[in-house]
């Protein structure tokens, strides 16, 4: 079904194409008989070209598990409530980003910072790709801005970390003996009604072979909690052993083409300047309130291409100082 789905889409994006090309031939030759289609022409031709970018990107995903659902952690880095706060828009941005793609989220552990922003959340993107999209997210982003939480009003840096693991099909057999695990349960906490606080119903699963701890407390049930938390061990150990093939070649590959959670991989500048810049396929952007709500597809288009060519997006109109 995931095949045909794929190939149905392919059939109406040939479809598509077709549309859009009689329509800009339509427009063109109005234009030679002297109408004035010069706006049409180029709405139309950024349309067009918008279309062929989104089919390019779904091109560049051909990677084993591309294709998958993604599990997606972020947690902010040194510097208390500024980090915290800059976890929580990046949290914000990739939910947007999924709402704008027809992606499912469903965050399955969440835990609130002090005063503001989160210590750490995780969450489920479920969606044709969803994977092979946001590994462009993996790494270290780190924003400019003036605090609002600094009455002097001064410039700050903020870190945050995220990473993504490719939701395991039942048919993937991932091994995960009983006697390897320790079950907790405890208490949610934060906002879920009197129900979800005064019972036992969150889950913490603790493997031991590997030191993978997962929880999940989003649901009223242990039951369906405890479910939750399994898929994302499942995730984790999958990623563990793909992680150990990947070691085993690392060291003769391109450094520039792997990517390390710990590696710093994109700049948010608010102040004094306003600018998004990947600093793997060095593309930029300058409307960054765009990018913060969600606008995601330019950047891990780059990316794919970067990742596919060993190309970077070259000269960057939107440049500013670093």
């Amino acid at each position: 079904m995931r095949d045909r789905k794929r190939l149905e889409e392919s059939i109406a994006n040939d479809g598509r194409i077709g549309a859009l090309t009689d329509d800009l031939d339509t427009l063109f030759e109005l234009a030679r008989e002297g109408e004035q289609v010069a706006a049409d022409i180029d709405r139309d031709l950024k349309s067009y070209a918008e279309f062929l970018e989104r089919i390019e990107t779904a091109m560049l995903l051909s990677g084993e598990n591309d294709a998958r659902d993604a599990i997606v952690t972020i947690h902010p880095g040194a510097g208390g409530t500024e980090s915290q706060d800059w976890a929580e828009m990046l949290l914000r941005m990739y939910l947007r980003w999924a709402e704008r793609e027809g992606f499912k989220t469903v965050v399955t552990d969440r835990l609130e910072g002090e005063g503001a922003g989160i210590k750490s959340v995780t969450f489920e993107v479920n969606g044709e790709n969803a994977y092979g999209l946001l590994q462009s997210e993996i790494g270290v982003h780190r924003l400019v801005r003036i605090s609002p939480f600094d009455s002097a009003a001064r410039r700050h840096t903020s870190f945050a970390s995220v990473f993504v693991y490719p939701q395991v099909d039942d048919e993937i057999k991932i091994e995960i003996k009983p006697d390897d695990l320790r079950i907790d349960t405890f208490r949610s906490s934060g906002a879920g009604g009197q129900h979800v606080n005064m019972t036992d119903s969150a889950v913490r699963i603790t493997h031991f072979p590997t030191g993978i701890v997962v929880q999940c407390q989003n649901e009223r049930s242990q039951h369906k909690n405890r479910d939750s938390a399994m898929k994302q061990l499942r995730a984790r150990l999958y990623e563990h052993e793909m992680e150990k093939k990947r070691e085993e070649t690392r060291k003769t590959e391109d450094s520039k083409l792997d990517i390390n959670f710990g590696s710093q991989i994109r700049n948010y500048v608010l102040a004094p300047y306003r600018l998004v810049k990947d600093l793997r396929s060095k593309y930029s952007l300058g409307d960054v309130d765009r990018v913060l709500d969600g606008d995601l597809e330019p950047l891990m288009h780059a990316f794919l291409v970067w990742r596919k060519t060993g190309k970077t997006a070259g000269d960057d109109k939107d440049e500013a100082p670093e």
